[in-house]
């Protein structure tokens, strides 16, 4: 954590600090009570609220939550025990803030974006002793001396896994006085003069503030996860928010893990919020081991994991999410797509809650702060599609996992969350027990982005898309109202035509939506396979059906072997179809013996 403006200061502060205040000094700042992790402070020094503050001769960071007179209470963040009244306390007269800098990517962060380091069940917080070695990296300008620049313009181009950018920090502008050569440099090193300001590639952010834009833009164009459920009935844009309620066991961060190692966005930041340790580390683990479809190295070289598991400290949780927007932030700002990744906001509003209680506020819903609602608006509220200071586009797409307690969608950070979002991937748990993945609901979800995403497909030269999804929400719709009356009467009491509609919603479950995640050909699906395996299902529904209109009987219809068709989705590589179209010719000529 460091001022704005100072990058040069690490996000850690070192462990050396001012001993214990002695006698009657009164005029320096100094820990009146402790109460775990709510320290109270006489601090006749100015302070302000959200204001850091570091306690005791450790250091421990802490936030100004609220303010008597000359007394502070500050939220501190890391365990307290050793703190004792009349420590120092000093305050640091800026707002909590974090380092920002190129070499975020491939690292893991507590809530506080400090580097993790550590093996087997504990990663803990590293010393200065313990940090990894200063990595250099590529510079090559793109201004002269003299040039006149203003915020968001760029200066230079740095080298990395994803095109990076050095830009004029928000609110400098002027003469370029020096520009530094091309070369590798650390990111502390000077790169620039910009009216006496000197530019680094490092710097410093509140969390909590989000960084100015020129402007909001639409959101409308699609962000591929490679997932065929979401990708075809319930479509995000770049930019905008997806909520993921589900209860335990239905595949939350299975799902968010395929959506982080797939969707072709520019850099991921997924951020473990209260989570199990074994997870995260599994999503670190298969994060090292995948490779980069776009470059060949490590999918972990352009990913940003903060990790603050359930063993953590509590009360860095509720800033986790803050420094997780933050750091997505500093990506797009460079003209890049980036995805947040929440696991799970239910978490973290369980650490806003214990907060509030800690606090005497009045509870309200579930014992929740009254300004839950509004906390998480602005959370969610930090996506958007943007055209940034320096004239490129970026954005920020916010995923957050709900975890309602007993599957609850009523309780209230669903139900809340469900009042903000864009798109809606609700889990079932029947599906998750049936071993259908991933368990989205087509009957509880929702994409507002559905719209404006078929535009952009027809832009692109794909009319049919909008037709397709419509054409496949219906028939699930129709098979899961003929499913009841199914178990009621028998299939072979229904009409031979609503026969047909029952087999095409198995059809469209086990040979279009189902995805194995584990499948080297099937845990991604590129759109060109989605478009086939969609074509192949809906063109041998449409033969059943014209097959039963014509005469045929349901019951030989029913009999034909679908399986060529039920497995073309693993057949085929990710983004094959050729073995999709022979598994559909396949079928449709066993089809044609029955006519």
């Amino acid at each position: 954590m460091t001022p704005p403006g100072h990058p040069e200061e690490g996000s850690r502060a070192t462990p050396a600090g001012p001993a214990p205040l002695r006698g009657n000094d009164t005029s320096r700042p100094r820990i009146l009570r402790v109460a775990g992790p709510l320290v109270e402070i006489v601090c006749p020094a100015s302070v302000a609220m959200h204001d850091l503050v570091v306690l005791g001769s450790a250091r421990l960071p802490g936030e100004v939550v609220a303010i008597h007179g000359e007394t502070a209470t500050v939220q501190a963040y890391e365990y307290t025990g050793g703190l004792a009244p009349g420590h120092a306390a000093e305050p640091r007269g800026h707002p909590l803030s974090v380092r920002l800098a190129p070499d975020l990517l491939g690292g893991v962060y507590d809530g506080l974006l400090r580097p993790l380091v550590g093996a087997g069940d504990l990663l803990t917080a590293s010393e200065p002793s313990a940090a990894p070695e200063p990595r250099n990296w590529a510079f090559t300008p793109q201004v002269a001396d003299g040039t006149r620049v203003t915020a968001g313009d760029v200066l230079g181009e740095i080298g990395a896994s994803v095109p990076l950018r050095l830009l004029v920090p928000s609110g400098h502008s002027g003469e370029v006085t020096r520009v530094a050569a091309a070369g590798e440099y650390s990111v502390d090193a000077v790169l620039a003069v910009v009216g006496g300001h000197e530019v680094r590639m490092a710097q410093s952010w509140p969390v909590r503030r989000a960084r100015p834009v020129a402007e909001r833009l639409p959101a409308d164009l699609p962000l591929n996860t490679g997932q065929r459920a979401v990708d075809l009935l319930f479509p995000v844009a770049r930019g905008s928010t997806v909520a993921v309620p589900g209860g335990f066991g239905t595949g939350k961060t299975m799902l968010l893990q395929q959506i982080a190692k797939w969707c072709d966005a520019d850099v991921i930041v997924y951020v473990g919020c209260g989570e199990r340790g074994n997870e995260m580390a599994d999503v670190i683990e298969e994060l090292a081991e995948l490779t980069d479809p776009r470059t060949g190295g490590s999918l972990a070289d352009r990913t940003v994991t903060i990790a603050n598991t359930s063993n953590m400290p509590m009360m860095a949780r509720e800033a986790s999410v803050h420094t997780g927007a933050t750091v997505a932030e500093y990506f797009r700002d460079m003209g890049l797509d980036v995805v947040l990744i929440a696991d799970s906001t239910s978490r973290w509003a369980e650490a806003l809650r214990e907060f509030a209680s800690r606090m005497g506020e009045l509870p309200a819903e579930e014992g929740y702060p009254a300004g839950l609602a509004s906390q998480l608006a602005a959370f969610y509220e930090r996506a958007a599609a943007v055209r940034t200071l320096g004239g490129t586009t970026g954005s920020v797409t916010v995923i957050g996992a709900v975890s309602p307690p007993g599957g609850d969608r009523t309780e209230p950070v669903t139900a809340h969350t469900e009042r903000f979002v864009r798109c809606l991937w609700s889990l079932d748990r029947d599906l998750a027990y049936a071993r259908h993945y991933p368990a989205v609901s087509w009957a509880e979800s929702f994409s507002r982005d559905a719209a404006a995403l078929a535009t952009a497909h027809a832009r692109a030269g794909e009319p049919e898309w909008a037709g397709r999804r419509s054409r496949v929400a219906l028939l699930l719709a129709e098979a899961d109202r003929l499913a009841d009356l199914v178990e009621l009467v028998g299939i072979t009491a229904l009409p031979s035509r609503e026969r047909i509609s029952v087999l095409a919603g198995r059809l469209l479950r086990e040979a279009l939506i189902q995805q194995n995640a584990l499948s080297p050909a099937d845990a991604y699906s590129a759109p060109e396979k989605t478009a086939a395996l969609v074509e192949a299902v809906l063109t041998v529904i449409d033969r059943c059906l014209e097959l039963v209109d014509s005469g045929a009987q349901a019951d030989a219809v029913e009999a034909v072997d679908f399986t060529p068709l039920l497995r073309a989705r693993e057949a085929a590589g990710p983004a094959e179809t050729a073995p999709v179209t022979a598994a559909r010719d396949t079928v449709l000529a066993r089809l044609e013996e029955t006519a």
